[in-house]
C-alpha cells in the first residue's frame, strides 16, 4: 500500500516538530513547511491528501491558504484540517468550514483525539483516490464501448430482453438504440438461427458460463443477413454479450472453401489427365518395343537389323521423354517416393559410367570417372533415383560439351560412425551459363538460352527432376559456372554403411535365356489396343499358351461365364467397362473356383495410387507398360505355380 501524503503547515518549526513527531508511521508521508507559499508550492509538486495547517500565520493566514488551495483543480480535493489556538467559537469554525476545511484540532494537542482524526481522514483520502480512480475507469470503459465498433449489450437473464447497447447496433444492424431496448436479443437472429441462439443462452445461464462463443446470422433493419459472432458472459443475472460483424470474414472463408474445392478438383482432373496420358502414350510405345522384341527374333539382314536398333532407340527416347513429365508431375503431386535399400555404389557409379561412354566417343569427348578408393561400396540409397540423377547430369553435360572433356567425381567430405557424406561433382568443359541464368535453369521448362531447345533439343525438365530428387533424399545441390569455360554441378548427401546386398539374378541372364513354354494353360487377355493384341498374341504362341483376346471388361465377365481359365491379362484402360471394374466384379459376382482366378494387371500407369488401386480392385500383380517378355512370363510362371514344360 502506498503511503499517504500529509502536510503539515505552521509558522513555528516546533508546533511543526510536534505533529511530525505525534503521526509518525509508515503508511505515512509527511511534508512540512512554515511559509504558506512554500506550502502552495508543494501541494502543486506532489498528491497531497491531507493537510494540517494552522490557522495563525503572518502575511498569509490558515483561511487565506485553503481558500487558494481550494481554488486550483489540482489541489481542490485535499482535506483541510485546521490546527489553532484561538477561540473555540462557532463563527471561527463556521468560517473555516466555509473556507473548505473538513474539520478542527485544538491547541494544546490531545495525542488520542489527533491520532484518531487523522487515521479517520487517511482512511477517507484512501477512499476517495479509489472512488476517483475507479470512476476514471468506468468513463474509459463508457467511452471504449460507446465507441467500440462491435455491439456491446446486457441482456437480463430472466427474459432475455436487452437492458443497454452501444450505438454500434446503428452501424451493423441499423437499428437505433432505443428501438431495441427491451426488445429480445433472440428476435434479432435469423428465424432457422433463434431455436440454436435460445438453447446457447441458456446453457450459459444454466452454467453460470464465465465465457462462450458462437456464431449465427442476424438479420438487420433492411432484411438483410448478417453473419455475427457473440461472445457471452453471464455473471449476478445478467448476459454481457458482444456481437461482432464476421460477415467479411464469412465470406473470405466461403472463397477459400471454394478455391480449395476448386484446386482438388483442378489437382484431381490433372491427374486424371496424366493418368489417362500415361496409359495413352506408353501403351503404344509399349507395342513398338514389343514389336521390335518380335522382330529380332526374325531373320534380318544387316540393314533390318539397325533399322530396328534405331526404332528401339527412338522409342526409349520417346519413352524418356514422357517419364520426365509424370516424374515432375509426381514431385508436384507429392506422390513421389524415395526407396532406399542396399546397394553397391561403386557399381552403381560405374554403370552410368558405361552407360554414357558411347556418348561421349560419338562425340570425341573424354568421359572421366573419379571414384575415391575410401568411397564405401556398400550404402544405402535408392539406386533408381541416383542413377535418373547422375544420367541427368551428365548427358546434359556431354551434350553441352563441343570438345575438351566431361567428368564423374565422388568423393568422401565427412565421415561419422556408420555414416559417410558424398560429394558428387559432374565438370565439364562445354559453353557454360550465363551468370544471370543460373537461377532459373532448375524452373520447368526452362532452359540457358532461348535458342537451347532448338539447337540441343531436350524438354528442360532434367534438371529441375534432378534437384527436386536431390531435395527429396535429403541432399543438396549447387552449381557453378562460366560462360565459355563450362560448369560444375555438385550435389552432397548422407549415406548410411551396410553390409553387402544379397546377389540377386541378372536381368541380362534373364533377357539373354530363351523363354520356355508352358504346358497345358489357358489365359483370358483383355487388350483395347491392337498393336498390343498383335504383341501379346504373339509371345503366348511362343510359350505354347492356349489364349483367348477380349476388348472390353463386359467381355471378360461373358468369356468367364462359359469358360475355364488359369489366369488373366487385365488392361486397366479400356472401353465400356475398364479393368479395375471387371476385376471387381470377378472377385464379388463369380463363385470358386473362378472368384480366385489370378488376375495381372498389364497397365501403363505409373501413379502410385493407380497401382495400388489395381491391387485392391482384386488384382494379383501390377506390370506396367511398356515390360519385357521375361517379367510377364515370370510373373505367369509364379502366379500359376507351375514349371515351364
Amino acid at each position: 500500500m502506498d503511503p499517504v501524503n500529509i502536510l503539515i503547515v505552521d509558522d513555528r518549526e516546533e508546533n511543526i516538530i510536534a505533529l511530525e513527531a505525534l503521526l509518525k508511521r509508515d503508511d505515512i508521508n509527511i511534508l512540512s513547511t512554515t511559509s504558506p507559499n512554500d506550502a502552495l508550492r508543494i501541494a502543486w509538486e506532489n498528491p497531497i491528501s491531507v493537510a494540517l495547517i494552522d490557522v495563525q500565520m503572518p502575511e498569509i493566514d490558515g483561511f487565506e491558504l485553503v481558500e487558494m488551495l481550494k481554488a486550483n483543480p489540482r489541489t481542490k480535493d485535499i482535506l483541510i484540517i485546521f490546527v489553532t489556538a484561538i477561540s473555540k467559537d462557532s463563527k471561527y469554525a463556521v468560517k473555516g468550514l466555509g473556507a473548505g476545511a473538513v474539520d478542527y484540532l485544538y491547541k494544546p494537542l490531545d495525542p488520542y483525539i489527533t491520532s484518531a482524526k487523522v487515521d479517520a481522514f487517511i482512511q477517507l483520502a484512501r477512499s476517495q483516490k479509489e472512488i476517483k480512480v475507479k470512476n476514471e475507469d468506468l468513463q474509459n470503459y463508457a467511452i471504449m464501448v460507446k465507441n467500440s465498433a462491435d455491439i456491446i449489450a446486457t441482456i437480463d437473464a430472466q427474459t432475455l430482453r436487452i437492458q443497454t447497447i452501444n450505438p454500434a447496433v446503428e452501424k451493423i444492424l441499423g437499428y437505433q438504440p432505443q428501438e431495441v431496448i427491451k426488445k429480445s436479443i433472440i428476435d434479432l437472429a435469423t428465424e432457422k438461427d433463434q431455436a440454436a441462439f435460445r438453447k446457447k443462452l441458456s446453457e450459459i445461464i444454466n452454467n453460470n458460463l464465465n465465457f462462450a462463443v458462437a456464431e449465427y446470422q442476424f438479420e438487420t433493419f433492411d432484411k438483410r443477413l448478417v453473419w455475427v459472432e457473440c461472445r457471452c458472459s453471464y455473471r449476478n443475472k445478467v448476459v454481457f454479450m458482444n456481437i461482432s460483424d464476421v460477415s467479411p470474414q464469412k465470406s473470405f472463408q466461403a472463397q477459400l472453401i471454394k478455391s480449395k474445392e476448386a484446386a482438388e478438383y483442378g489437382k484431381k482432373v490433372k491427374e486424371n489427365f496424366l493418368a489417362n496420358m500415361s496409359h495413352e502414350l506408353r501403351t503404344p510405345i509399349n507395342g513398338i518395343i514389343g514389336l521390335t522384341n518380335i522382330l529380332r527374333k526374325t531373320e534380318l539382314d544387316t540393314q533390318q537389323t539397325n533399322l530396328i536398333d534405331l526404332l528401339e532407340v527412338s522409342s526409349k527416347s520417346l519413352l524418356g521423354v514422357i517419364n520426365d513429365v509424370l516424374d515432375i508431375s509426381k514431385i508436384e503431386a507429392g506422390k513421389f517416393s524415395i526407396v532406399r535399400t542396399a546397394n553397391n555404389m561403386h557399381k552403381a557409379v560405374q554403370a552410368v559410367y558405361d552407360l554414357l561412354k558411347y556418348k561421349a566417343d560419338e562425340k570425341n569427348i573424354e568421359l572421366i570417372l573419379d571414384l575415391a578408393p575410401d568411397v564405401p561400396e556398400n550404402l544405402l540409397f535408392d539406386s533408381l533415383r541416383l542413377n535418373q540423377i547422375l544420367m541427368n547430369l551428365l548427358s546434359n553435360a556431354i551434350k553441352f560439351t563441343e570438345h575438351g572433356y566431361v567428368k564423374l567425381q565422388v568423393h568422401v567430405i565427412q565421415k561419422m560412425n556408420n555414416n559417410v557424406k558424398l560429394k558428387f561433382s559432374v565438370i565439364d568443359s562445354g559453353i557454360g551459363i550465363q551468370a544471370d541464368r543460373l537461377a532459373t535453369i532448375f524452373n520447368s521448362f526452362e532452359q540457358a538460352e532461348e535458342d537451347t531447345t532448338s539447337k540441343y533439343g531436350g524438354t528442360g525438365l532434367g534438371l529441375t527432376i534432378v534437384k527436386r530428387l536431390i531435395e527429396l533424399k535429403g541432399g543438396e545441390l549447387t552449381v557453378n559456372s562460366q560462360l565459355g569455360s563450362g560448369s560444375v554441378f555438385n550435389f552432397t548427401n548422407w549415406y548410411n554403411i551396410v553390409d553387402a546386398p544379397k546377389p540377386e539374378t541378372q536381368d541380362a541372364d534373364k533377357k539373354s535365356s530363351k523363354l520356355q513354354p508352358f504346358s497345358d494353360v489357358k489365359i483370358l487377355v483383355a487388350e483395347d489396343n491392337l498393336v498390343n493384341q498383335f504383341m501379346l498374341s504373339k509371345m503366348l504362341k511362343d510359350w505354347n499358351i492356349t489364349f483367348d483376346i477380349v476388348d472390353n471388361g463386359r467381355k471378360v465377365l461373358d468369356k468367364l461365364q462359359g469358360n475355364n481359365y488359369d489366369l488373366i491379362l487385365m488392361d486397366t484402360h479400356m472401353p465400356e467397362m475398364n479393368g479395375y471394374q471387371a476385376a471387381k466384379a470377378i472377385r464379388l459376382d463369380f463363385v470358386e473356383p473362378k472368384r480366385s482366378i489370378p488376375i495381372i494387371s498389364l497397365s501403363a500407369a505409373t501413379f502410385d495410387h493407380e497401382q495400388q488401386q489395381a491391387l485392391t480392385a482384386g488384382m494379383n500383380e501390377v506390370l506396367a507398360k511398356p515390360f519385357q517378355p521375361h517379367e510377364l512370363h515370370e510373373r505367369i510362371q509364379r502366379l500359376l505355380n507351375t514349371q515351364p514344360a
